[in-house]
Parts: structure tokens; C-alpha cells; sequence
């Protein structure tokens, strides 16, 4: 039997392939619940769809059964919940009211809504073509899955405080809009994946935590959007900074350069 028939035959692995079935559930959920007006719930769904996100690629590993299909699948069900399903949390809760006030604007409503799930694809799409290749310390573009908990975790304050989304439908349109950008951007965001978690850390790391898992079960969604927030806005300070700084690298080797042929010249 070749190799193209063995591949034909082979089954899928089980384990990792559920938590991306999981994910793709809670994504599609959330879809159904923003439809019946659950705004809450679909925030929640969609945090539940990460969670399981980051679980199965971390089972794959630790078993050992990372597959072709399982990337394909994985980045698949992350487009729904992470793409399509915020885009319309955001259109149904606010962005439709935009409709009330100009034909025009309503448009404009439902195209933020599109931006950021095709910002969605095409951050997917580009991450999967620079597996192997692109730096791993950090990302390119905010991950769809900061970007979906953004707007999801803005919904999900907004709703905690009875605010309604056709009241805050001129905020909605530009962070939906920022949001997706902000997903194929060239500003570069930290991947956490070179953490040495199997090294000693300081015990102050372990307070931190404790404390992150206080705040998160006392004010959840609060703790959930200062921190996805913060997250989006730090991949633009880390990248000016990194360009005020090779810029001030360019400076001192330019003077060196000058002070080298002023040296050589008397």
C-alpha cells in the first residue's frame, strides 16, 4: 500500500479533535445566542470557545497526536468563533441600530461587521503560512482570538451595567472596526510561548496569580476586558518602541561611522 493510500485510510485522532469540536460548538452558540438577544451568554460562549481553543493544541502535544487535519480543523472552527461569531455578537447587540438613524450608516454597520471577520480569515490564514518561519516569541497582528475577547468582554460589561447597545452603537462601529485591523496589522504582540514555566520563578508570580483569579471571580467581564484590552494596545507600544529604538541604534552607528572617517582623515 503507498504512502497516499495509507494517508487516505488513517483515522483522525479523537482526544485533541473534541476540545476543536467543543470550540467550534461554543463559537456557534454564541451565534444563536446574540440571535435571540442572550448578549450575555454569547460573550460567555465565546471565552468558553478560547478556552478550549488553548486546551486542544497543548493535548495534541502532551499526546502526541498532532495531525494535518487537526491544524486544518482547529484553524476552521477558530474562524467561526473567533471571526464570524464576535462580528455578529457585535452587529445584533449594537451595530444594527445604525440602521435607525441613516441607510447609509447602516451599511456601514454591517461592513465593520465584515471587516472584522475577514480580518479574522486573513489573520488565520497568515499565521498558518508562517508556521515554522515567523519568530515565536512574538505574533504578527493581534490573535483572533484577543481581538473576539475584546469585543466580547466589551458586550459583556456593557450588558453588567444595563447599558444598551443601540446607545453605544458610535463606540461599537470604530472598535469593531480597530479591533479587526488591528488583527492583520504588521504591530507585533508577545505569544507567551517562551515563558520558562519548568524554571523557578519568584514567589511574588504566584501572588499575582492568586490575585488575577480573586479579581476574575469577583468582576469577571471587568477583568476580562481591562486585560484582552490592554493586550490589543500592547502590541503598538512594543512595536513603536522597538522602531524608536533601531532608529536610535541607526543614530550611534551613523555617528561612529562619522567620527571613524574624521579619526582616519587627520
Amino acid at each position: 500500500m503507498s504512502k497516499t493510500d495509507q494517508a487516505q485510510h488513517k483515522g483522525i485522532y479523537l482526544l485533541p479533535n473534541l476540545f476543536t469540536t467543543g470550540a467550534l460548538f461554543a463559537g456557534y452558540y454564541s451565534i444563536i445566542a446574540g440571535i435571540q438577544g442572550k448578549f450575555e451568554m454569547a460573550s460567555v460562549c465565546i471565552f468558553i470557545a478560547a478556552l478550549l481553543d488553548a486546551l486542544d493544541g497543548r493535548v495534541a502535544r502532551l499526546t502526541n497526536t498532532q495531525s494535518e487535519f487537526g491544524e486544518q480543523y482547529d484553524s476552521l472552527s477558530d474562524l467561526v468563533s473567533f471571526g464570524v461569531a464576535p462580528s455578529l455578537l457585535m452587529f445584533n447587540w449594537s451595530l444594527y441600530y445604525l440602521n435607525a438613524v441613516h441607510p447609509v450608516l447602516g451599511k456601514l454597520g454591517w461592513l465593520a461587521a465584515f471587516i472584522f471577520a475577514v480580518s479574522g480569515a486573513l489573520r488565520l490564514a497568515r499565521f498558518n503560512t508562517q508556521i515554522g518561519v515567523a519568530d515565536k516569541a512574538y505574533f504578527q497582528g493581534l490573535p483572533s482570538p484577543a481581538a473576539a475577547a475584546v469585543l466580547s468582554s466589551f458586550v459583556w460589561v456593557c450588558v453588567e451595567l444595563e447599558l444598551s447597545g443601540a446607545d453605544l452603537k458610535y463606540i461599537a462601529l470604530p472598535l469593531t472596526v480597530t479591533s479587526g485591523l488591528l488583527m492583520v496589522s504588521r504591530f507585533r504582540y508577545y505569544s507567551f510561548k517562551t515563558i520558562p514555566f519548568k524554571e523557578n520563578v519568584s514567589f511574588v508570580w504566584i501572588l499575582i496569580l492568586v490575585l488575577i483569579f480573586v479579581l476574575l471571580t469577583i468582576k469577571t467581564a471587568w477583568v476580562l476586558f481591562v486585560v484582552f484590552t490592554g493586550y490589543a494596545l500592547s502590541g503598538i507600544i512594543i512595536t513603536l518602541l522597538s522602531i524608536k529604538r533601531q532608529r536610535a541604534n541607526k543614530k550611534v552607528k551613523a555617528e561612529k561611522t562619522t567620527l571613524n572617517k574624521e579619526t582616519d582623515e587627520s
